[in-house]
Order: structure tokens, then sequence, then C-alpha cells
């Protein structure tokens, strides 16, 4: 029986390039949805499959066992695994393979994108020249000024590189540290995420979401943050408590948010950030560059290649 592949993520099917000929070398038959998918329609689709490559769809505990017996493997197209039900699909021992180091340059970029849309003003600016005004107000330089990382791995680490290019101080904060590469950039640790907030003019969060890291950015901590602070979110939108910030932009306390995730993907009509003046949203496609989608989608079709054939694969989330 032929080997039927569900692939969901839609920059892996929106982007030319070698990727879709590596598929296609694999001999196997693929079925293409948009996603990322809901529980509802992944339990749908649940047991026509061998393998699924997929984004950021809902497998859950549920979606794994009515996939079941027929699953053999999930490759995730990228890193974060929290949609994925990594201890159930251990348990049931199906691999959950992964692509890191594949979106670290791309994203650190993006996360600089937004910061400097909002120092600048510059949807304010484009959108007076476009309809044919020439409004202006004052913005602020980079220089100087003290950014705050929550998880220093390697998107953090390349935020930090770019963030002493712009003549900034760098504080961050992360469990696992590399003192080598802090020492050489002149990275200062932060004993506690608490620190960060408290002396960070600008705070970007580069951190897994895990049940210690949901919500960290809430009325409470945004409390102990300088007035005026912008935060950067190119890491899961769950992190931030959606109403909290939403009040802290209206005071002012936060004078900007710059997100390429949110709490809802795609959002409701009505969340209160995407139209918000403070915020510079972007519809999560920090990694989306034909560069960055050219590495993830490679490694997500290694990996399959690697199962199919009975060789280790590139990165794998869970052991068993």
């Amino acid at each position: 029986m032929t080997t039927r592949v569900l692939l969901t993520t839609t920059s892996f099917q929106d982007t030319p390039g070698a990727h879709h000929d590596k598929l296609a070398r694999l001999g196997v038959e693929v079925v293409r949805e948009r996603g990322p998918l809901p529980e509802s329609r992944m339990l749908e689709l649940a047991g026509q499959f061998d393998a699924l490559l997929c984004g950021d769809d809902a497998i859950t505990a549920a979606v794994i066992d009515q996939s079941l017996p027929r699953l053999r493997v999930i490759s995730k197209y990228g890193i974060g695994l929290d949609k994925i039900d990594v201890a159930h699909a251990t348990a049931k021992k199906i691999p959950v393979l992964f692509t890191p180091g594949v979106n670290h340059t791309t994203v650190a970029e993006h996360t600089f994108l937004l910061l400097l849309a909002l120092e600048k003003n510059l949807l304010f600016h484009t959108d007076s020249t476009r309809s044919g005004g020439w409004e202006r107000k004052t913005g602020h330089e980079l220089l100087a000024k003290t950014i705050g990382i929550v998880g220093l791995g390697r998107i953090g680490k390349e935020v930090a590189l770019r963030a002493r290019a712009f003549g900034m101080e760098v504080v961050a904060f992360d469990v696992y540290w590399d003192e080598a590469f802090a020492a050489q950039h002149h990275v200062r640790r932060a004993a506690t995420k608490e620190e960060i907030f408290q002396t960070a003019d600008y705070i970007s969060l580069h951190t897994n979401l895990t049940p210690e890291t949901r919500g960290m950015i809430n009325a409470a901590t945004i409390a102990t943050m300088k007035p005026g602070v912008i935060i950067l979110n190119c890491a899961r939108g769950e992190i931030v408590h959606t109403a909290d910030l939403a009040a802290a932009l209206d005071t002012g306390q936060v004078a900007g948010y710059g997100a390429d995730v949110l709490d809802a993907e795609p959002p409701p009509a009505d969340h209160p950030l995407t139209r918000h003046p403070r915020c510079v949203i972007t519809p999560h496609i920090g990694s989306r560059t034909a560069e960055s989608v050219a590495r993830q989608a490679g490694c997500a079709v290694e990996n399959l290649a690697r199962f199919l054939a009975g060789q280790p694969p590139v990165a794998q989330a869970n052991k068993f």
C-alpha cells in the first residue's frame, strides 16, 4: 500500500523551491490541506494517513488515537511543538520529528522589523503618504536602549547580535546559559525574568510555550515594567495575556506591542490587538522567507525520508 502523507503547512505549499521535488521523489501520495487545522478537522482526517507533515495543526491525544493504527510518524515543519501532544505520541510510540536551527535568522530579522516599525511610527507615516498626506510623528532611536531577551536560544542569540549592531545594551534570561556567547557579545545575564521586566526598554520574547510561560506577560508583570515599554513577541501568542496587555496599551504603560503571533490564529474580527493603534501585528509569517521555508521544508522532508528508510532523523523530540 502506498504511503499516504497529509501536508498542511501553507508556506511549504505556497513557496516554490527544491523541497517540492524532494517530496515528490519519496514516491508517496500527498494530500494537501490549508492549515493550521483545528482539532475538529484533524479528527475528520484522522486514520487516513501514514504520516503527518504538519505545521501548527491541533494534533491532540484524541487526534493521535483516531489516527491509529495507520499513523506511523509526525514530521513537524518548524520548531514549535506546543500544538502536538508529544507525551501522548510518545506513549503510542509515534516519533515526533522537527526542524531546529532553520529559522533563527529570519525570525530575528522580523523582530527588528516590528521594533523599528513601532519606534519610527512606520505604519502611521506610510498610511499618511499613501493617502496623499504628509503627516509626521517624532520617533525614537534604538541606540543605547536596553533590550531584554527572554530565551537566549538560537533566535534569542540572533536578536542579541543585531541589538549589539544597533548599539543597544543587551540583557537576557535563559535557564540554559551560554556563557561563552554572552561574554563574546557582551550580553548581561539576568538572574530572573523579573529582572528583565524591571530594567528593559524593550522586551523580546523567544521562549517556548509551557505551563510556566503561558500568560507570563500579564497585569502583574506589566505593572513592574518601565512606563512606555515596548514588548515584542515572535514566539507564541499565549505567552501574553491578551486582555491585560490591551488594557496596558490603552493607558500607555505599554507604549507598543509588536507581534507575529496571537492567542487565536486566525484571530476573530473583534480581537483587541489587531486594530489597536499601539500595535503592529503580522500574521505568523516571521519565518516565511524563501530562504527559511526552503530550509524548514527541506529538513521536514528529510526527516520523513529518513524515517521511511529506517534511518535516524535530523531531530526527534521524543524517545521511547
